[in-house]
């Protein structure tokens, strides 16, 4: 009489065991991929944050209700500052994003930061300033 084949169940044995020791690296990497892409989507809300914030103080906006907008704008805990220097209005947001947390706590937060120009329409009052036309006035 023959026993079942018993290499085959050591097979699958082994193959189980490899899993167990392979899976907590793949959800590892796949939390960690999760994590970078939330690091993505707050840098381009930093961008339109800091965008927005430049235009709206360009245009003649009151400086607090465009950083104030662009608060809204940016991801949670979003600081933006404006500063106004030869013709140009520049503003700078930046904001921290946490680690993913849980058995990842470890890892530190990472700060996303952007910067946007935009020309000051404010300079131009009383007609010194540069045409909206695209500088063809009169043709």
């Amino acid at each position: 009489m023959r026993r079942p084949d018993s290499s085959a169940t050591r097979e699958r044995g082994a193959v189980t065991a490899e899993l167990v020791m392979v899976l907590p690296v793949l959800v590892a990497v796949t939390v960690g991929l999760v994590w970078l892409l939330a690091v993505g989507a707050a840098q381009v809300r930093a961008v339109d944050a800091a965008r927005e914030t430049a235009r709206a103080v360009a245009r003649g906006d009151a400086t607090g209700e465009a950083v104030s907008r662009g608060r809204k704008v940016g991801p949670a805990g979003t600081r933006v500052t404006v500063s106004r220097a030869d013709g140009e209005v520049r503003a700078v947001a930046s904001a921290t994003i946490a680690g993913p947390g849980g058995l990842f706590g470890f890892l530190p937060g990472i700060t996303v930061r952007a910067v946007a120009v935009a020309a000051d329409e404010e300079v131009g009052a009383g007609g010194h300033g540069a045409d909206p036309g695209g500088g063809e006035a009169g043709r």
